[in-house]
């Protein structure tokens, strides 16, 4: 299963987020919520930096379970818009496939 979670700080600001584990919904190389997420996580990372002009802290391993940490995010607008985005896409992907993703939001 796939583990999403967010953090927010005490102004709702998003601050960071780790996905963690796999999905085991198919086969290896058709497992359609292990590409979904690893899609939009690709996505997030390449818009904090080219289009927000953010700079986060990423943590990425592959070996030990699957591990996507991101860390030191900005507060501003675009970096917040574009994490909402991120957060409401990976939630969408949790209510349709509870069995492989889970999602929590905390507070920092």
């Amino acid at each position: 299963m796939i583990k999403a979670i967010f953090f927010q700080d005490q102004n709702s600001n998003f601050s960071s987020f780790s996905i963690t584990g796999h999905a085991e919904s198919g086969p290896y190389g058709q497992d359609i919520v292990c590409a979904a997420v690893s899609g939009l996580s690709i996505t997030i990372i390449n818009g904090l930096k080219d289009i927000a002009n953010d700079n986060p802290q990423v943590i990425i391993d592959e070996d030990n379970g699957g591990l996507m940490k991101v860390d030191k995010l900005s507060s501003q607008h675009d970096t917040q818009i574009l994490l909402e985005t991120f957060y409401n896409g990976i939630a969408d992907m949790a209510e349709s496939y509870p069995k492989n993703l889970t999602l929590k939001l905390k507070t920092q």
